[in-house]
């Protein structure tokens, strides 16, 4: 029985209740480090019509807490990059596609099973069945890849394959979304409707995404260019719900509008900016949303079938731990990475819950079948960190032949570098690994590589090459390859994430090995050193060097005076080469952007800089500065007694935030 309400549903006291009640329940739920998701959906459980009675209606909350899941899907379609699809296409259209697809179809006959062998828990429609298999097919990225994060396995096998499934679910979400609210109509030419759904899809995508692309950005560098933060949030709030409520009145779901638009922004330079600033609006509808969902919770509905919850969540679990590690097997995995892929996919997730409530708002699903599916959700994703966390262990019950396998080719590393004496270390042999091995034999320097991709390590054995198959980012394989006794660490790829990892363990065992790292660019260069990279080597300011050094010695310049130049430019940690002009192209710095950037700013007329000198302009000295000003034709350099004129251009140095207020103080 619902109780009688406490507060009123428009008062400030229900507000600061809200926002007490989701303070509380974060700050316990992360103090165990467990998600703030399962404190929302605690909370919501607590001051719900069926607990406390706090909150009587939760349906008058759903309205705005449903935004949070349009912001959420804008996020996902934020995150969509599709160089990061193509590249990761076998895990992601052919790993993810068949774990959420038979994920739905076991659901389906589980579900139908579980009610023909207990026909007391009444009927159950095929319907329904997919639309519950497509909840459960989810897992909870925000616990899986914070875990993966935190233990540096982003980028091993098994972190590729699990992020890569995980990346699939997103988009299947999408599909879902959509596809639900057809299967609850529960008519003859159910198909015919599914296709129509899916075909207006496709229109819509393929129109937004040809026509929109180029107008996105456009409309974005228009309203950026009016230098207003408060403009350019506005126009994201907009633009967004706008998306979102042209894709409803199209008859689908508003997600897919914040979605597309999500996927738009993702192509233009604004990308972080954006995701920066609709962090916050998200994660407080997003929280609203999940502590609605909690006030949907019966706790007596839930102990009067809780033989149920245990058998949901264990047949949940086991099946999709399973599935999991038998496609991940099938897709070339080893026995081991298999099953830690499988242990790391078998809670629900945070999709699940969007699914769910959808689900009940079309009343697919009996009200109690929905409770008890919620609450096993719920303990399915609260007993997954500590199952992340100890999978090592686990996985090694049940797959110790592959440890001894890694233990022989551990040992078999160990042999072929025992008798290396400073020699080099270099975690990858790709192209530069390679060239690299091949100007080092040729002064006759020892080596020893370590690669993971097994056709390429075969063939350089073949050809004679000191390369091991072993992955560089573990302890175990830089000890087997003699790191103690090595005089310098060379980690060939392009990958920070790797290389931090790399790094952590090398300066750990051997603090004084010198380490040289190379980087795409200077983006995570101070990251890099203050890990304790000796030298990080930028691929992009170090081919700008080269390419230089040739315009040089064609326009005439001394071979020593190049040098010199080179040297001078790589000494100073390529700090003046680490500032350019933003193009459309280029990522867009954040507010919290500690590089410097150079910035070209006309002064048009009324200007307050006009007639100005540098001296009187009270510019933020620490975080910017103008390094010259263009008049004409004609590039003056800024002293004391340059007086600024109208139409000037000036070029300012600084950090985004420095150049921020520059604007403000000249203009």
């Amino acid at each position: 029985m619902k109780r009688k309400p406490f507060l009123s549903m428009h008062s400030l006291e229900f507000v600061l209740l809200m926002l007490g009640a989701a303070v509380i329940g974060v700050v316990i739920f992360r103090s165990f480090q467990l998600p703030s998701i399962l404190g929302y959906l605690a909370v919501g459980a607590v001051i719900g019509p069926y607990s406390t009675g706090l909150v009587s209606d939760a349906q008058s909350l759903e309205g705005l807490a449903e935004f949070g899941v349009v912001f959420l899907m804008f996020t996902v379609g934020l995150e969509f990059s599709l160089p990061q699809l193509l590249a990761m296409r076998k895990i992601v259209f052919g790993l993810g596609l068949a774990q959420v697809s038979i994920s739905i179809l076991g659901s389906i006959i589980i579900t139908l099973a579980i009610v023909f062998l207990l026909p007391s828990l009444g009927t159950t429609s095929w319907q329904a069945a997919l639309a519950m298999g497509g909840a459960w097919a989810m897992s909870s990225t925000a616990i899986v890849s914070k875990m993966l994060a935190e233990r540096m396995e982003l980028e091993t096998d098994y972190g590729r394959r699990v992020i890569g499934i995980l990346l699939f679910q997103d988009l299947a979400v999408v599909l879902l979304l959509i596809i639900v609210p057809t299967l609850s109509r529960g008519t003859g030419d159910i198909w015919l409707l599914i296709g129509l759904a899916l075909g207006k899809t496709a229109l819509v995508l393929m129109l937004l995404l040809f026509f929109g692309k180029k107008m996105m950005s456009k409309w974005l560098s228009l309203v950026a260019s009016r230098n207003s933060q408060e403009l350019f949030m506005l126009n994201l709030l907009l633009i967004t719900l706008g998306a979102a409520w042209i894709t409803e009145k199209a008859g689908l779901s508003m997600e897919l509008g914040a979605f597309i638009v999500g996927m738009l922004i993702s192509e233009t330079r604004y990308k972080n900016e954006v995701d920066v600033d609709i962090k916050s609006f998200r994660d407080v509808l997003l929280g609203l949303f999940f502590i609605t969902i909690g006030m949907m919770l019966n706790m007596r509905v839930v102990f009067t079938y809780w033989w149920l919850v245990i058998l949901i969540v264990v047949l949940a679990f086991l099946y999709k731990f399973a599935l999991a590690a038998w496609l991940t097997r099938l897709f070339g995995a080893s026995k081991g990475v298999s099953l830690k892929t499988g242990l790391a996919l078998a809670q629900a997730g945070e999709f699940s819950f969007v699914l769910v409530n959808q689900i009940a708002g079309l009343n697919m699903v009996e009200p109690w079948l929905l409770q008890v599916t919620m609450v096993s959700m719920v303990l399915s994703m609260l007993i997954a960190p500590f199952i992340i966390l100890n999978s090592d262990k686990i996985v090694m019950r049940f797959s110790s032949n592959e440890w001894v396998q890694q233990s022989l080719e551990l040992t078999k590393i160990a042999s072929s570098a025992m008798s290396l004496q400073q020699h080099v270390i270099m975690a990858g042999f790709g192209r530069t690994g390679q060239n690299i091995a091949t100007l080092l034999e040729e002064e006759q320097i020892p080596y020893r590589a370590l690669d993971l991709d097994l056709e390429r390590v075969r063939k350089a054995e073949t050809a004679g090459a000191s390369v091991s198959y072993a992955d560089a980012t573990r302890r175990e394989s830089l000890v087997a390859a003699g790191i103690h006794r090595a005089s310098s660490l060379i980690i060939t790829f392009a990958n920070t994430q790797a290389a931090l990892r790399i790094l952590h363990f090398a300066k750990e065992m051997a603090p004084n090995l010198p380490v040289i790292v190379r980087s795409y660019d200077e983006s995570d260069f101070d990251k890099l050193k203050a890990a304790g990279a000796d030298e990080v080597v930028p691929e992009i300011i170090e081919s700008s060097l080269v390419l230089t050094s040739y315009a040089y010695m064609l326009y005439g310049i001394p071979m020593k005076r190049i040098l010199k130049r080179v040297q001078h430019v790589r000494s100073s940690r390529y700090s003046k080469l680490r500032e350019y002009f933003l193009g459309e192209s280029d990522t867009i710095p954040t507010e919290t952007d500690s590089y410097w950037r150079l910035h070209a700013l006309t002064l048009p007329p009324g200007a307050s800089a006009i007639g100005k000198t540098a001296q009187e302009v009270d510019l933020p000295v620490s975080q910017v500065e103008i390094t010259l000003v263009r008049r004409d034709k004609e590039r003056i350099k800024v002293s004391d007694d340059l007086v600024f004129q109208e139409n000037d251009v000036l070029v300012l140095r600084g950090t985004s935030e420095g150049i921020n207020l520059a604007e403000n103080v000249l203009l």
